[in-house]
C-alpha cells in the first residue's frame, strides 16, 4: 500500500514538473511576442468597411484620378494680427523643405510622399495659411528606427522643424489633418503593452492580496493570467502579421484585459474549490482531483460562453468589429488553459502552505454550514430564502427603472476631436483650422459621377445644406478628367469631415444624387464613417440575436434545463439595459461626453452578457449540485452561501481590471471601462446575488424543467 502511494505520489510529481517546465518554455517564447503586438496593428478606419460599401467602391474608382492612398497632414500656420508677406514666403520655404526631411536610417520624408507638396493656402480672413502633405498610406506603417513608423516619424519630425524655423517668428503652428490625428493616436495607444498591463496586474494584485490574505497565492494566479496572455500572444501576433485576422489597438487592448480578468476569475473558482476540499481531504492530490473535477464544468461552459459570443462578432461587416471576436476568443482559450493547467500545477507544487497565512486543516468544515448564520452571505441566503419573491421583484423593478434611459444613450459616432481625453496638437488644430477656413477643407467628399451628369452634379451638390464648394476640375479652367465615362468631383464641407454633423450632410447629399442618377456614389473620409455607422446599426441586428442563440443554447446543455436557461438570459438582458441606462445618465449628465463610437453598444453587449453569464453559470451549476442531494430550494440557498464569496471577488477582480482601460486617453476605451465595470458588479450584486437566486427559489423544482432532480422539495 505504501509503494502504491510512493508510486502514485512520484507520478503526482513528474506531471507537475513537465507543466511548470513547459509553461516555462512557453512563457519565454510568448512574453517577447506580446510587446511586438503592436508592430501588426491595422487602425485604418477604410480597411475594415465591406467591399460592397458605396465609400469602399469609390475609394476603389478614384484611385484612378487621384491617389485615394494618400494620407495628408495639414500644417495650420497662424498670427492672429494678420499674415504678413515674411510669413509667406517662411511658409513657402518650409513646404519646400518638408521632402528633405530627414526621418532616421537615411530616409526622408521625400521618400514617402504620395505627391509633391502642396502650394500654401492663405485664409479669406488672411491671418491663416494652410500647407498639405500628402503621406502614402500603403506606407504609413513601416518602421524607419526602432519604435518608430513613418506615419509618427513624419509628424514628429515636422513638429520639430518647426519650433526652429517657424515658432520664433511669433507664428502659432500646427501639424494636423488625418496623419497629424493618427499619430497621435499612436502616441495615445504607445503604453498599451506596458502602462496598461502594468495597472491591470497592479490593480488584480491588490485585490487578491485583500480577497486571499495571502502573500504567495495572488502570485500564483498572476502568472496564471501572464502564462495565458502569452499562450494567445503566440497564436494571434502570427495570424495578425500574415493578414487572417485584424488586430487593432482597440482590440489589443481589450485582449489583454480579458485574459488577465478571465484567467483570474477562473483561477478565483478553482482555488476556492480546491481551499474547500483541503477541509475534507488529508491528500493535497485527493484534493485537487475532487476540486478539478468540480470546477472544469463550470468553468469551461463559462469560457465556451465568452468564446461563443466573441465569434459571432465574425459576423459583423466591419473587419475592426470582425477581427476583436477570434482575437478575443483565442485570448479566452488562453486563459482557460493556463487556469486549469498551470495553476493546479503550482498550487500542488507548494501545497497547504500556498494559503499561509490562512492555512486550510482537515477538520471538515464546510462552507455550506453558513447558510441562515450571520456571516454576510449567511445572511443573504437567509434573506431569499424568507422573502424571495419581494426581492425579485424589487430587484426585477430597479433593473427596470435603470433600463428606462437607455434610449437616451447616444451612439451615432463621434469626431475626431472627442476621441481624446486630454489636449493634443492636433486636435487643436482641427479647432483652430475650423475658424480660418471650411471646415472640412483638406478632406472633401469624392463623388463618382457618369461624365454626362458631372455638370449637374455639381450644381445639386453645391446646393446641399453643409456644402461649402463642389468642382469637377483640378484647377479653375481646366477640364475634369474623365476615365472609363466617369468624372470625380470633390465637394469640401463648411462643417469638419470626420463630425456626426458631416456624416448628415452626406446622407443628404447621397439622397439628393440619387434623383439625379442611381450610379452616382458618394464617397470620402465622411463617406467612410456614415457607411462605419451604417454597418454598426447592421451589427446590432445580426450579432446580439445570434449571441443570446448561442448562450441560450450552452444554458440549456449545461442545466439541462430550459425554465433555468431561460431565467439566466432574461435576467442578463435585464442587467445589460439597466447597465445602458446607467452609462448614458453618467455619460451624458456626469462626464458630458459628446457621444458615443457606434460600436459601443455591441461591444459592451459581448461582454456583459457572455462574461456577465459566468457568474450566473458558477452560481447554477453549484445549484444543481447541490439540489441533487438536498433539494431544489436548499440548495440554492447552499449554492448562493458557498459561491457569494468567491463569484463577488471574481466580479471585483473583472471590473477592476476592465477598469485600467481607463488610463489610455481615447474616450472608446474609457467608455467600455465604465460599461463593463459598472455592468459587472451590477451582475454581482443585483442579478446573481439576488435576482437569480430568488426568482429560482420562488419558481422551485420547476426550474429544472424539462428535467427533474432525484431529490424534490
Amino acid at each position: 500500500m505504501r509503494q502504491d502511494k510512493s508510486r502514485a505520489r512520484w507520478k503526482w510529481r513528474a506531471a507537475i514538473a513537465a507543466v511548470l517546465i513547459g509553461w516555462l518554455v512557453l512563457g519565454a517564447l510568448g512574453g517577447p511576442t506580446v510587446g511586438k503586438l503592436s508592430e501588426v496593428q491595422e487602425n485604418d478606419n477604410a480597411n475594415f468597411l465591406p467591399k460592397q460599401a458605396e465609400s469602399t467602391l469609390v475609394a476603389n474608382e478614384s484611385a484612378k484620378f487621384v491617389d485615394s492612398k494618400a494620407l495628408p497632414y495639414f500644417v495650420l500656420i497662424v498670427r492672429d494680427s494678420g499674415i504678413t508677406p515674411e510669413d509667406l514666403a517662411n511658409a513657402n520655404a518650409f513646404l519646400a523643405k518638408v521632402p528633405t526631411m530627414e526621418l532616421g536610417g537615411g530616409k526622408t520624408i521625400g521618400d514617402y510622399l504620395a505627391a509633391p507638396a502642396k502650394t500654401v493656402i492663405p485664409s479669406e480672413d488672411k491671418k491663416a495659411l494652410l500647407l498639405t502633405v500628402e503621406l502614402d498610406g500603403r506606407r504609413a506603417d513601416e518602421v524607419v528606427k526602432p519604435g518608430e513608423t513613418v506615419l509618427f516619424a513624419v509628424a514628429d519630425t515636422m513638429r520639430t522643424s518647426i519650433k526652429q524655423d517657424l515658432t520664433p517668428t511669433g507664428l502659432t503652428v500646427y501639424v494636423t489633418g488625418p496623419g497629424g490625428v493618427f499619430a497621435d493616436f499612436v502616441v495615445a495607444f504607445s503604453g498599451i503593452d506596458g502602462i496598461l498591463l502594468g495597472v491591470a496586474l497592479a490593480v488584480v494584485f491588490v485585490i487578491l492580496l485583500i480577497v486571499y490574505r495571502s502573500p504567495i497565492l495572488p502570485i500564483a494566479v498572476l502568472l496564471t493570467a501572464v502564462f495565458g496572455l502569452a499562450l494567445a500572444a503566440l497564436v494571434v501576433y502570427p495570424l495578425a502579421k500574415h493578414g487572417v485576422l485584424e488586430l487593432n489597438g482597440q482590440s489589443q487592448g481589450i485582449l489583454f484585459i480579458l485574459v488577465v480578468g478571465a484567467a483570474t476569475d477562473y483561477s478565483l473558482l478553482l482555488v476556492s474549490r480546491y481551499k474547500e476540499e483541503l477541509h475534507d481531504y488529508e491528500s493535497k492530490y485527493d484534493a485537487m482531483r475532487v476540486a478539478w473535477r468540480a470546477a472544469i464544468e463550470p468553468i469551461a461552459a463559462s469560457a465556451a460562453t465568452v468564446i461563443l459570443g466573441l465569434l459571432c462578432l465574425l459576423l459583423s461587416q466591419l473587419g475592426s468589429t470582425k477581427g476583436l471576436g477570434p482575437v478575443g476568443a483565442i485570448g479566452i482559450a488562453g486563459a482557460l488553459i493556463a487556469a486549469m493547467s498551470f495553476l493546479p500545477a503550482i498550487l500542488l507544487a507548494f501545497g497547504r502552505r500556498i494559503f499561509w497565512p490562512s492555512i486550510p486543516r482537515l477538520d471538515h468544515v464546510h462552507a455550506r454550514d453558513q447558510v441562515g448564520g450571520r456571516k454576510l452571505w449567511g445572511r443573504i441566503s437567509g434573506l431569499v430564502g424568507r422573502r424571495a419573491r419581494r426581492v425579485w421583484v424589487i430587484s426585477a423593478l430597479g433593473l427596470l427603472a435603470c433600463a428606462a434611459f437607455l434610449p437616451t444613450f447616444k451612439a451615432s459616432g463621434i469626431s475626431q476631436e472627442d476621441l481624446f481625453l486630454d489636449k493634443v496638437e492636433s486636435v487643436t488644430g482641427q479647432q483652430v483650422l475650423a475658424q480660418h477656413f471650411d471646415a472640412g477643407a483638406g478632406t472633401p467628399v469624392q463623388i463618382l459621377t457618369p461624365a454626362a451628369q458631372a455638370d449637374q452634379v455639381v450644381q445639386t451638390a453645391s446646393k446641399v445644406d453643409g456644402v461649402g464648394t463642389a468642382s469637377a476640375s483640378a484647377a479653375p479652367g481646366v477640364p475634369p478628367k474623365v476615365v472609363d465615362g466617369k468624372v470625380l468631383v470633390q465637394a469640401t464641407l463648411k462643417v469638419p469631415a470626420d463630425s456626426p454633423a458631416a456624416t448628415k450632410v452626406v446622407q443628404r447629399l447621397r439622397t439628393e444624387l440619387d434623383h439625379v442618377s442611381p450610379d452616382i456614389l458618394v464617397g470620402g473620409n465622411t463617406a467612410i464613417n456614415l457607411d462605419v455607422l451604417d454597418a454598426s446599426k447592421r451589427d446590432l441586428r445580426v450579432i446580439i440575436p445570434a449571441i443570446l442563440g448561442l448562450i441560450f443554447v450552452v444554458l440549456t446543455l449545461l442545466l439541462r434545463s430550459l425554465v433555468a436557461a431561460v431565467l439566466l438570459v432574461v435576467a442578463n438582458v435585464l442587467s445589460f439595459g439597466a447597465t445602458v441606462g446607467v452609462s448614458a445618465l453618467v455619460f451624458n449628465h456626469v462626464f458630458k461626453f459628446p457621444g458615443a463610437d457606434p460600436n459601443i453598444p455591441l461591444y459592451a453587449f459581448v461582454f456583459l452578457v457572455a462574461l456577465g453569464i459566468d457568474y450566473s453559470i458558477f452560481l447554477m451549476t453549484r445549484v444543481r449540485e447541490e439540489s441533487k442531494e438536498q433539494g431544489t430550494r436548499p440548495g440554492i440557498l447552499v449554492g448562493l452561501a458557498v459561491t457569494g464569496g468567491v463569484i463577488t471577488s471574481a466580479g471585483v477582480v473583472l471590473a477592476a481590471t476592465f477598469s485600467a482601460l481607463a488610463v489610455l486617453p481615447i474616450l472608446f476605451l474609457v467608455q467600455i471601462a465604465f460599461m463593463v465595470a459598472f455592468g459587472v458588479l451590477l451582475d454581482t450584486t443585483v442579478v446573481r446575488s439576488l435576482l437569480v437566486p430568488s426568482l429560482a427559489y420562488d419558481i422551485g423544482p420547476r426550474v429544472w424543467w424539462p428535467s427533474t432532480l432525484k431529490n424534490q422539495d
